[in-house]
């Protein structure tokens, strides 16, 4: 069977795919054209691969008894939606036929791995989980209950070790001179660039990564996000500060944990990868009016340890990363030290009207 890189959208699998240099003028799975093609009737460099991913997953007939139902999925969905090793584009059956073809030997020996539903015997082994997990045996409840209302500061709940190798793994660079932007609702002259900064200490208000008297500089990728960010009413001013990175430096991109391959970290990242997306999720979540300031404690907790991190005696991080939850399309940056940034210029916006999006529940 024959297949292309574009099918593939796993950062590890497509070099491969390509290094191979066999271009065919159309891919007769996705239809792309002048691609890059791998065949299984010849080729095999992919095979180790997935058939190493496989080998961590054991099938619902020899699954423990009580072994969470929720958890066994068809190996065409976990491929898909939990790793995102094939393109969007391509439908089960696309990926099932390239997944028999790519292992025809292991489907041919265990083909109710591929038929039938499959599970991670790991993800229900205490014992296992104690010592590779980054919470441990702990479910993220479990976490926010420690730090919330038992022990601010120090915890067992979470495995900070883990932690700092996960960090590494989704480092970014940013070089001086990129820009970012910050809003603060205004009076109709806006404020002049020297106040559009973090506010100073005896000021600074808890928040995602920061605790009260620590001042964080929150910033957004665009325009739009930093409007959506400062939730501002209608017929508000608001006055829009573009930020300059005065240095180089580098973050923690929490939104790059879907872009880890499975094949890159083994059966410890299968573990882990839901813990790093839920970290991601509630950094990025916007509190309601009748939530608390204790409901920013469990990522105020990270972020404050990620910020602790240091290489020959230097902060190794200068901030972290995170989607947003008010705009999807958009990123924010919380940086540690905002003195990094410097506000160079400033614009005045009158907010005209707003769009509610609603849910019946």
């Amino acid at each position: 069977m024959k297949f292309c890189s574009y099918c593939i959208v796993d950062g590890e699998l497509q070099p491969i795919i390509e290094g191979l240099g066999q271009v065919e003028s159309s891919c007769p799975v996705c239809g792309k054209r002048r691609a890059f093609i791998y065949d299984t009737d010849v080729n095999t460099e992919l095979i180790g691969y997935f058939n190493e991913l496989l080998e961590y997953y054991t099938p619902e007939s020899m699954l423990p008894p009580d072994f969470p139902a929720e958890e066994k999925k068809l190996l065409v969905t976990e491929l898909t939606d939990r790793w995102h090793i094939f393109n969007t584009k391509l439908n089960p059956t696309d990926v099932y036929r390239i997944m028999r073809a790519l292992c025809a030997e292991k489907y041919g020996s265990m083909p109710n791995l591929f038929d039938a539903p499959v599970g991670i015997a790991e993800l229900n082994d205490i014992e296992y989980l104690k010592s590779r997990s980054l919470l441990r045996s702990n479910s993220w409840d479990d976490f926010v209950e420690s730090v919330k209302i038992q022990n601010r500061f120090h915890t067992n709940h979470i495995e900070l070790d883990i932690l700092n190798r996960y960090c590494s793994f989704i480092r970014k660079v940013y070089k001086k001179g990129t820009a970012f932007f910050r809003g603060r609702i205004s009076p109709e002259e806006g404020f002049p660039t020297e106040e559009m900064g973090a506010p100073p200490s005896d000021k600074a208000t808890a928040g995602r990564a920061n605790s009260a008297g620590i001042r964080c500089l929150y910033l957004a990728s665009d325009l739009d996000t930093t409007i959506h960010e400062i939730r501002a009413g209608v017929f508000d001013y608001i006055s829009i500060g573009r930020f300059e990175l005065t240095k180089d430096i580098v973050v923690v991109d929490l939104k790059a944990i879907d872009h880890i391959s499975p094949f890159f970290d083994g059966c410890d990242f299968i573990i882990n990868k839901e813990h790093l997306r839920r970290i991601n999720m509630e950094i990025g979540r916007a509190l309601r009016r009748s939530d608390s300031v204790l409901d920013y404690i469990p990522t105020q907790y990270i972020a404050d340890f990620i910020k602790s991190i240091s290489h020959e005696g230097k902060p190794e991080y200068a901030g972290i990363e995170y989607n947003s939850t008010i705009n999807l399309s958009g990123q924010n940056l919380a940086i540690f030290y905002p003195e990094l940034f410097v506000c160079t210029e400033v614009e005045v916006y009158h907010i005209k009207e707003l769009r509610y999006d609603k849910e019946r529940l």
